[in-house]
């Protein structure tokens, strides 16, 4: 389907060479300032053509408001937002009408629907991340005005270079993850990655990598047990983006190897009168609920499929054939994909935030004692 989110909804659409692409977003709260540039920053961060190191399609990707504010506030009815393509060259897939991308949505589409978008990926396409990143910007902007929380996302591996665990616990900003092209924080492990990448575009191949996320400020109380809980919500988001094949939250499968006495997460009393924990290998989630701590997710990214190396595959018809695949495209897609993780985190913690605020708002005051951790 189309459509994140229950009380705060994001309807994608569009395919990577129709007209353009964009969202609906619906559920935003009245009264919350926006305009276009307040969107357009991340979008900037994930569009195409930013340096060596991503695909060469020129797009602009500048975002029209269509509906949903006035006077720059939001109305409290659905935000339309859109897109434009610029740089379509569906020529450059005319091959790949007849030979489905090993490893690509080509084959599943075609037999899932019968037809499919044979120009680009279609609704495959990171083309579709746009609606998302816009939604999500706008998801985020509320999140900081009325919580004060803040997301950080950052490139934490490229192939076999990867960036310790305990970097987790350092005050990254979007700053300095901006500092490179690469969008790792740490210069070292940057320089590696860079090389990686260029590597792999110079001999027309690809290569994989992982983006952390930092969710910093979030409230305890936000998620929906048992079968929406908030580690849940964050994984199925993530692993709704293209080409990723993992999710971690905390601990993640290193907590397999653990004993309960190491991995366990001690409370302790903070100078604010909120309890907190001493260690985070919880993530900041407990019972599928959020517990006040920062929450750390990882997001891992398969190489792209679509390579410029000659594949011996087989066309639709079964029949072999080599496929030296056209068009433009990222030899490594971490780097650009940090904003759409920071926006499918928005999207979900907006979402959370806004039913336990109508839980809140309709419970019984004889059936509730307030915690000090909760939010006001």
């Amino acid at each position: 389907m189309s459509t994140f989110g229950r009380a705060f909804r994001v309807t994608t659409y569009g395919e990577s060479h129709c007209k353009g692409v964009g969202a609906i977003v619906d559920g935003v709260p009245p009264g919350l300032a926006l305009v276009e540039s307040d969107i357009q920053a991340q979008l900037d961060r994930r569009r195409p053509g930013q340096n060596d190191l991503t695909t060469k399609r020129d797009e602009k990707d500048r975002v029209s408001i269509l509906s949903g504010t006035e006077f720059g506030r939001t109305l409290g009815t659905p935000i339309g937002l859109f897109v434009p393509n610029e740089d379509q060259r569906p020529g450059d897939y005319a091959e790949m009408r007849a030979i489905p991308r090993p490893s690509h949505a080509d084959f599943t589409y075609q037999v899932k629907y019968g037809i499919r978008s044979s120009s680009g990926g279609g609704r495959a396409s990171a083309r579709e991340t746009i609606g998302r990143v816009a939604g999500g910007a706008i998801a985020e902007k509320w999140l900081l005005e009325k919580f004060g929380i803040e997301i950080v996302a950052y490139v934490s591996a490229v192939g076999e270079v990867s960036l310790p665990r305990d970097f987790e616990m350092q005050p990254i900003t979007r700053a300095q993850v901006d500092k490179n092209m690469v969008r790792c924080p740490h210069d070292e492990a940057a320089s590696h990655m860079v090389k990686i990448i260029e590597a792999a575009k110079a001999a027309e191949d690809s290569v994989g990598g992982v983006v952390t996320c930092i969710c910093r400020h979030v409230p305890a109380g936000w998620g929906e047990p048992c079968f929406d809980k908030l580690e849940a919500m964050l994984a199925h988001a993530m692993l709704s983006i293209p080409s990723t094949k993992g999710f971690e939250i905390g601990s993640g499968f290193e907590g397999a190897s653990k004993f309960g006495s190491s991995h366990n997460d001690p409370f302790v009393l903070r100078p604010d009168g909120r309890l907190g924990t001493t260690t985070n290998n919880s993530g900041g989630v407990q019972g599928g609920i959020s517990n006040g701590e920062n929450i750390i997710i990882r997001v891992a990214f398969k190489p792209p499929a679509t390579i410029g190396q000659s594949q011996n595959t087989s066309d639709f018809e079964g029949k072999e054939a080599v496929l030296k695949a056209k068009g433009r495209h990222d030899p490594c897609v971490v780097p650009r994909a940090v904003p759409i993780v920071e926006a499918m985190a928005a999207l979900v913690l907006a979402d959370a935030a806004m039913l336990q605020l109508a839980r809140r708002a309709a419970q019984l005051d004889t059936t509730h004692t307030k915690h000090p951790q909760e939010e006001e």
